[in-house]
């Protein structure tokens, strides 16, 4: 529904924070069907961490003539029309044309395959929300979030969330539904992280390359919703060892995919291959624990509770790892206090 802003109500500013954390797809999704609108080839399957965080602050002030954007304190032009595109879909909502200035923290590194874009634009969408009154049902806001980054649209919610890949050529019925909430099964997520360095390619650029020129594009796409059925299942059961094989089985296919693009996708570094060979070997003796690794070398071990402790561990002593963080599984992207993105 699109809402006009009154000609008094116009010259205000316009204000709010929103805070959301990454997600991480257990079933992969790598590939578009839709590249302006972000519809996705395949549908997936994620958990949205807690530990990390983007808080996102939008200001819309008709003193400003053009769009702003600060990353972690610094004016990230690179950004910045990104940022822009995604303000343009809310003003489109809010029939307004006034300019707006963004702040955005991350505490965890930017553009390293952590999802900071899913994060960042689920925070702009819940916070441009709210600041232009729209009241935009989740499902919009999702649809939103997707079309600024496709994974955004899971950043949305908490806990285990599916993405559908969706039929309309208008992306309508493409967005994310929440699965079952993070205390339903708290899982606990060990990030080890082997480089604070943004990716040479990025996961736009990298999967379109992969749709083009990869030989396997096709058995990916053909064999998605199998592999989604047996995540569903897996998540409703409690099941950590059906979810455990069918995450690692996607992830590597998903890997192999782009690996097997023209020039060949390598995300991975020596210190990934040696994490994921860790993983391995700590599931083969008994503790329940697998791996799962985004469009990035940073390797995300999902685990058991119980299991977290000796997990964090195993990964601070592969040679390479920079850093480990532990986490649960966080909720859903809500507003915030201006105030407590001075504090992040």
């Amino acid at each position: 529904m699109s809402v006009a802003l009154p000609d008094a109500a116009a010259a205000e500013v316009r204000q709010a924070a929103a805070q959301a954390q990454p997600n991480i797809a257990l079933i992969k999704y790598w590939g578009k069907r839709d590249i302006a609108l972000n519809l996705p080839v395949v549908g997936s399957l994620s958990i949205t961490l807690d530990s990390l965080w983007t808080r996102t602050s939008v200001r819309f002030d008709v003193a400003l003539d053009q769009d702003e954007f600060r990353l972690n304190g610094r004016r990230d032009d690179a950004q910045l029309r990104r940022v822009a595109k995604c303000l343009d879909l809310l003003r489109a909502r809010a029939g307004t044309q006034v300019r707006a200035r963004v702040e955005s923290h991350n505490n965890f590194p930017t553009g390293a395959g952590l999802a900071s874009s899913a994060s960042g634009f689920a925070a702009l969408i819940v916070a441009g929300n709210a600041a232009l009154d729209l009241d935009l049902s989740l499902a919009e806001q999702s649809i939103l979030a997707r079309r600024c980054s496709g994974s955004a649209a899971r950043s949305i919610f908490g806990g285990f969330v599916e993405w559908t890949c969706g039929a309309c050529e208008d992306g309508s019925d493409s967005f994310a539904t929440p699965m079952l909430d993070a205390s339903a099964w708290p899982l606990r997520v060990v990030v080890a992280i082997t480089s604070k360095k943004e990716k040479a390619i990025g996961s736009t650029e990298g999967m379109n390359r992969t749709a083009e020129t990869s030989p396997y594009q096709r058995a990916w796409v053909d064999g998605q919703e199998a592999d989604l059925a047996i995540a569903r299942a897996a998540v409703q059961a409690r099941d950590f060892e059906k979810l455990a094989d069918i995450s690692e089985h996607s992830c590597l296919k998903m890997h192999a995919l782009a690996l097997a693009a023209q020039p060949g996708l390598l995300y991975w570094n020596a210190a990934t291959m040696d994490c994921m060979h860790r993983v391995r070997a700590l599931r083969a003796s008994g503790l329940p624990v697998f791996f799962t690794i985004d469009a990035g070398p940073q390797v995300k071990a999902v685990c058991e509770p119980q299991a977290a402790a000796a997990v964090a561990a195993a990964m601070r002593d592969v040679p390479g790892v920079l850093d480990v963080v532990e986490t649960g599984l966080g909720g859903a992207a809500r507003l915030i206090e201006i105030n407590e993105l001075a504090a992040a």
